[in-house]
């Protein structure tokens, strides 16, 4: 049997599918623990083999792969003003796929500079000002950059009238860098798909290299994203189908994983009444957010710090005793997955707040405003309440028997009513966990990967 074999270096596990081009399905799936700290080709092997144990006579004639091991893409950014440049800097990069570290706003100082030799970024944006407003916020930023140790790679989106002079600041520091085209030339303008593309192509030239994915470059033809890139990929694609195959409309993804919690739409998310205003910076159609601090084995403390432990015991329904003596089992142990009673409340509750915070933090909120003209009301981010679909993914929501109660706590509630989130939507569950394979065969395979998507993905 020919088959298409589609990789997911992720940082927790490494997940290999195969997919027959022929007859236009899923032919399975299997994972194995991410070995990145000793050869990561161990952990892909088993998982290979596992795959090959379920399946007779499999004719691999293809490789492809995403990667977000050993933390995946690092990025550092910097803005003139936190709403405006820095925001969309930020948002550039998450929409690449990559993980910010670390914003910085204003001038930074040389605490700023210290802090970022430290933290080693695989790539700095550097941004600030729109196009001929404010350039000296760049321009010294420019300058603490090039008296830094860093050697990543950095990209210049900020105001294109202090280009030259900070191409002979970096020149001067023997910096590699690239200047880009500006984030947001116009205080109500994003341009993020250029420095988004560059982001994707240092990615593969650079970044694959440095976390040790060129060892199993003999086996795998192409690392073609970052794991990230290729989940928003596939829900793009299965939002807006292709030419020959319709796709599903406006859509949230949700993927609580071992380290972070990511979030995706694809709507626009304008408001939908006249008395609306909206406010900030206009928002991608596609868009992605991570929280950093919220993961189901590495983030685990960030969910009882953002929860509290008292409502995660709740949840739970258990002691915080219990809760907290549970959670160092987790912590402790990456890959330990609920084997009793207790462990799976403690990891459906922890879900159930990753994924309520997460996706709180992602959908926009309303504020009211008194004008000489009456009640109005701003809007701050995207109005996501009219989103009918939303997709899950993720070991704890996938394995749980409680997927579609730990979903539901994604949707409005009266006890937030400045949310914007959801106010009813279908639950469809990536049981076989295909979206980051999906993402990577619709760079050559769209419609095939759409077809697939669509059949496999289960309804709760």
């Amino acid at each position: 049997m020919k088959a298409i074999l589609l990789c997911d270096f992720g940082s927790t596990f490494t997940k290999v599918t195969a997919v027959d081009p022929e007859k236009e399905e899923l032919i399975g799936t299997a994972a194995a623990f991410t070995t990145v700290e000793s050869d990561i080709n161990d952990g892909f092997k088993l998982a290979l083999e596992r795959l090959q144990a379920q399946v007779n006579e499999l004719e691999i004639v293809e490789i492809k792969a995403c990667s977000s091991a050993a933390g995946g893409l690092r990025m550092a950014v910097s803005g003139l003003v936190p709403e405006l440049t820095a925001e969309a800097a930020r948002t550039a990069a998450l929409g690449a796929g990559a993980k910010v570290i670390r914003v910085y706003d204003h001038e930074m100082t040389d605490e700023d500079r210290e802090e970022l030799e430290a933290m080693k970024p695989d790539i700095f944006l550097l941004t600030g000002g729109t196009d001929g407003g404010n350039s000296a916020c760049i321009l010294e930023n420019a300058e603490v950059l090039a008296e830094s140790s860093i050697t990543a790679p950095i990209l210049v989106a900020g105001n294109r009238s202090a280009g030259r002079k900070i191409k002979n600041i970096l020149s001067a520091a023997g910096k590699e860098f690239t200047l880009c085209p500006n984030v947001m030339p116009r205080l109500d303008e994003l341009n993020i798909k250029p420095v988004q593309d560059l982001i994707r192509e240092i990615f593969l030239r650079e970044i694959v290299k440095a976390k040790g994915l060129s060892s199993v470059s003999s086996m795998i033809s192409d690392i073609v994203m970052p794991t990230p890139a290729a989940v928003l990929a596939a829900v793009k694609l299965l939002s807006q189908g292709t030419a020959g195959e319709e796709g599903i409309g406006d859509l949230i993804a949700v993927d609580p994983g071992g380290a972070t919690t990511d979030v995706y739409s694809i709507s626009d998310g304008a408001p939908r009444d006249m008395t609306t205003v909206l406010k900030g910076l206009p928002e991608p159609r596609e868009k992605r957010t991570v929280e950093g601090d919220i993961g189901m084995r590495y983030s685990l403390g960030g969910i009882l710090e953002a929860a509290g432990c008292d409502k995660v015991a709740e949840r739970a329904g258990l002691s915080e005793d219990e809760v907290l003596s549970l959670s160092e089992e987790f912590i402790k142990h990456k890959d330990k997955l609920p084997d009793n009673d207790k462990l799976q409340r403690l990891d459906d509750a922890l879900a159930s707040w990753a994924v309520e915070i997460a996706v709180t933090r992602h959908c926009g909120r309303v504020e009211e405003v008194y004008t000489p003209v009456g009640l109005t009301y701003a809007q701050y981010g995207k109005d996501l309440r009219g989103v009918e679909q939303m997709v899950v993914t993720g070991g704890a929501l996938v394995r749980s028997p409680h997927t579609a109660e730990i979903v539901r706590h994604a949707q409005w509630t009266p006890s937030l009513p400045t949310s914007l989130r959801p106010e009813r939507f279908h639950i469809l569950v990536d049981r076989q966990y295909i979206l980051s394979a999906m993402g990577v065969l619709a760079q050559s395979r769209p419609e095939l990967a759409l077809k697939i998507m669509k059949k496999e993905l289960s309804h709760e």
